[in-house]
């Protein structure tokens, strides 16, 4: 699909590039025409992907909200919801940390400090998977449980041993902050 967007867009430039310096001279005291320069295609595809990328860092802007587990920055890939719009306002007015408690050999609970947009749904939960629980608990998973949760977010780098070793060998705090 993209593809097809980018020769659209490169065959549009040339009709363009064409009937616009079609009837274009420069007079240089002997009436020569002066040719044009058609853009390749991989200037196209270059600008485009540097629109793309421009645009994208526009829309994320100031709102990306980063997680760290005590000194540990994680990525983590964000649900697009409510509880999670809240959270990242929250981190706008100044980090947000929490004290997490090792509960059941496989998560940390911890409980923030006001209720979050819910939308709860019958969930199986794997390392990794961060959720809200009753509203106003964010659980994070280095093992799996089946519970009406909220969906928060994934770290994406950590694998269910590297979670494992992060998150059950005592209590941690949880720092969300805006880069």
């Amino acid at each position: 699909m993209k593809e097809k967007m980018i020769l659209i867009a490169f065959c549009m430039t040339i009709m363009f590039c064409m009937s616009a310096c079609s009837g274009n001279t420069i007079n240089s005291g002997d009436n020569q025409n002066v040719g044009t320069e058609i853009a390749t295609t991989e200037s196209i595809e270059a600008q485009s992907i540097e629109e793309n990328e421009s645009a994208d860092d526009e829309a994320i802007g100031d709102s990306t909200m980063i997680m760290m587990i005590d000194d540990t920055k994680v990525n983590v890939e964000w649900e697009d919801n409510q509880a999670v719009e809240a959270l990242r306002d929250m981190a706008k007015d100044g980090d947000v940390t929490i004290k997490m408690t090792m509960y059941g050999g496989f998560e940390q609970v911890g409980s923030i400090v006001q209720s979050l947009p819910r939308d709860d749904k019958q969930t199986t939960t794997s390392s990794g998977d961060i959720v809200l629980y009753s509203g106003n608990q964010i659980v994070v998973f280095y093992g799996s449980n089946s519970w009406s949760y909220t969906r928060l977010g994934h770290i994406s780098d950590k694998d269910e041993a590297e979670m494992t070793e992060l998150l059950s060998n005592g209590d941690v705090n949880i720092t969300l902050s805006i880069d």
